[in-house]
């Protein structure tokens, strides 16, 4: 087992605490595995260490790596995952009779009729949350806050005061409360309890605490930034005061903030809990090459709560090339160049910030006939329930009968939800298909609706009449009458389960629209959303950057390279600056993915392309990239950069002499004389020409039409701008 000289360092580690700060494709199970058999060497009883993987599937692989890798008939240590660390304690403590025995709750439909229960009881005092209250997306958010309480040991109302659940949900506190009145009378418990109701009973309680420690000389835990406050607080009793913990980690990758996760889990709460700890770097990637490494550093690089650590290629990885396009044909003409150099559909991966803005790309791939396979089989664009109603609406344009079909009406008067419950929606839709005409006013059929819900669906009714007269519109306009109609951005917004959840079904909707014009075939369009479609194990995976969190793959095209997209935000929900660091570790984590060529995709058009790939200085990196492999690369003129300083600590990190300096509008030396009609390449827009030229000389304003993104207005010095061969000034 070869290791650098900083994998050595973590597996010799002597005693006490440490903490290990491994960037992205840095041989953390190699080191781990390594530093278990030399723990085993040393004479540590297997049963005295302890090491806590992520996930079930983390757990797995590293213990079939270290059994393979460890002597034949040495015993191994304990491989675990949190929860079932949690179920193995709660058994014992219920054994010995401090905890009451429950049973764990498996199913979802088990938890969601508990906490439907729970609402009711709660709504007594919440009367205005009404039937809101008891529908999927509610108690769905409910679950979320229910699980947030526990992963972060918070009082309920604390925590409530604190996050933003969104309309309709003033009963949380009191629900959760009911909830947990309700767990204990029925003997249930959540997967949350398997950690909570240890951690509760031995916090409160110092014999019992010390029953439980003493067992342990050594703890490891990997994806230590990911970690909750209940899992930090359990690992903190069990260890104790005699037991050496390694945290391994990387506060760039902490992305689970909405789930009790906090960069400074890493950073400062491991000394603040644990005391003094040695610090390891796992500096070196041996998964890409220097120019992806320089971007994934300059892309971090402006978030402040982060550790003060470069990621460096090992010298045999991988050549990475990076690019930046625009669109879906650019996704199309990448997959295509891809399967000319005799590459498998299935070594690519399609990567997306949210399921949304997936949906033109399937769209893409559909009309192609380009294979693949999606992570989650029901985001299926044709699967989504608002893409299926959308459809509906536009085939009664083409096909008036569909209004005496009692299941289409249905799905019509369902999607957006109007905030009826859906056994008095299909009531209503058989009565419609066979009437065709709206109930009378004092009709038993509306008499159990509220006023605002009649009117509702009173005129959603009269859309669907309308609809088979509007057969000649385009879908685009279609779809942009029947959104309005229905107040679909309100109402996705007000329906959603979080205010994430809302935003996503509302790009959604935009980006049905953006789709719907590039069609002028109402049937076409019709055609497209029904396509029939499934997964293909030898197609193009489509994840979302959550999803790909561990994984790695060739080619990765990251698509949705937007702002506001990427970095997610709205006019009603703005960027904070603890935000904007939370997307920029999602997007760090989203292009260390990438193994041998990482293409960034932005939407063009309206969509202004996001801060993030400006960010990045990708070119820079494949100049210096470039550079290093030159044979003459110490004799060539200086590199200009963007970012002189981060580049030359890079090569100075690899012991590898460049010289740089900064790029133009970095440093005092003379401007060049922009004029009308020039040339030049922008690091996010790509080509194009000068138009105009306005203000100060030396720094002036000028507007570029780009090939691709249009005209755009810049400030000359601050830009991220090149001339083109013949251009300079």
């Amino acid at each position: 087992m070869r290791l650098t000289p900083e994998q050595r360092a973590v597996v010799g580690h002597p005693e006490g605490h440490a903490r290990v700060a491994a960037v992205a494709g840095a041989g953390k199970t190699t080191t781990l595995v390594a530093r278990v058999l030399n723990l085993l060497a040393r004479g540590v009883a297997p049963g005295r260490i302890l090491v806590l993987m992520f996930n079930r599937s983390a757990r797995e692989d590293f213990q079939a790596r270290l059994a393979a890798s460890a002597p034949a008939g040495q015993p191994l240590p304990d491989v675990r995952t949190f929860h079932s660390l949690g179920h193995r304690l709660t058994q014992s403590l219920t054994r010995w009779g401090v905890l009451d025995q429950r049973r764990l709750l498996t199913a979802d439909w088990q938890l969601e009729r508990l906490l439907r229960q729970a609402s009711q009881q709660a709504l007594e005092a919440f009367p205005e949350a009404g039937e809101r209250a008891l529908e999927a997306e509610k108690l769905e958010a409910l679950a979320h806050f229910s699980g947030l309480v526990k992963a972060e040991m918070a009082e309920p109302a604390e925590l409530y005061a604190r996050l933003d659940f969104g309309d309709d949900t003033e009963h949380f506190v009191a629900a959760f409360e009911h909830a947990e009145t309700l767990l204990a009378d029925q003997g249930l418990m959540t997967y949350a309890d398997l950690l909570y109701r240890p951690v509760r009973a031995l916090e409160a309680d110092p014999a019992l605490r010390a029953r439980v420690q003493g067992f342990l000389d050594q703890v490891i835990i990997d994806e230590y930034q990911d970690i909750n406050p209940a899992q930090q607080r359990l690992l903190a009793v069990l260890a104790g005061r005699e037991a050496a913990v390694m945290a391994v980690g990387d506060a760039n990758q902490c992305i689970y903030e909405w789930r009790g996760a906090h960069p400074d889990t890493m950073l400062e709460d491991f000394t603040a809990i644990f005391g003094q700890a040695q610090d390891y770097p796992l500096s070196t990637t041996f998964r890409h090459g220097h120019a992806l490494a320089l971007a994934a550093n300059h892309a971090i690089d402006a978030n402040r709560r982060r550790p003060d650590q470069l990621c460096l290629a090992a010298p045999d990885n991988p050549d990475t090339r990076l690019a930046v396009g625009q669109g879906s044909q650019a996704l199309i003409d990448e997959l295509a160049a891809w399967q000319r150099q005799e590459r498998r559909l299935d070594e690519a991966c399609l990567m997306v910030r949210s399921w949304a803005l997936s949906v033109p790309l399937q769209l893409a791939l559909l009309r192609e006939g380009v294979p693949f396979r999606l992570s989650r089989e029901d985001r299926f664009v044709f699967r989504l329930p608002l893409v299926e109603a959308l459809a509906g609406y536009l085939a009664l344009a083409l096909d008036g009968n569909l209004l005496r079909d009692p299941g289409h009406l249905l799905l019509l008067l369902s999607q957006p939800t109007p905030f009826v419950p859906r056994e008095r929606l299909s009531a209503l839709a058989t009565r419609l298909a066979e009437s065709q005409r709206w109930p009378e006013r004092h009709d038993p059929l509306l008499a159990s609706l509220k006023p605002h819900q009649r009117r509702t669906l009173k005129r959603r009714w009269a859309l669907l009449c309308e609809l088979p007269r509007r057969g000649g519109w385009t879908p685009a306009r279609l779809l942009e009458h029947v959104a309005e109609e229905v107040e679909a951005e309100k109402v996705l917004k007000r329906a959603a389960a979080r205010r994430d959840k809302g935003e996503e079904d509302v790009r959604l909707l935009d980006v049905l629209v953006e789709q719907a014009r590039e069609t002028e075939s109402l049937g076409a369009f019709i055609e497209l959303l029904r396509r029939p479609v499934q997964n293909r194990d030898d197609g193009v995976l489509i994840t979302t950057v959550h999803g790909a969190k561990g994984l790695e793959w060739p080619l990765v095209m990251l698509a949705g390279i937007n702002e506001e997209d990427f970095p997610h935000y709205t006019r009603d929900n703005p960027l904070s600056p603890p935000r904007l660091e939370e997307e920029r570790r999602l997007f760090y984590v989203a292009i260390t993915r990438a193994c041998e060529r990482l293409v960034m995709l932005h939407d063009g058009g309206d969509h202004k392309p996001s801060r993030f790939l400006a960010e990045t200085a990708w070119r820079d990196g494949l100049r210096v990239a470039e550079r290093l492999v030159a044979a003459d690369a110490g004799a060539a003129e200086p590199l200009r950069v963007a970012r002189p300083a981060l580049v030359q600590h890079y090569l100075e990190r690899l012991g590898r002499p460049l010289a740089v300096e900064a790029a133009v509008g970095e440093i005092a030396t003379p401007p060049p004389a922009y004029r009308v009609g020039q040339r030049l390449s922008h690091a996010v827009f790509g080509e194009g020409e000068v138009s105009v030229v306005e203000g100060d000389p030396a720094n002036p304003v000028i507007e570029v039409r780009f090939r691709q993104a249009g005209l755009r207005r810049l400030i000359a010095r601050r830009a991220p701008i090149e001339f083109l061969e013949g251009e300079g000034a």
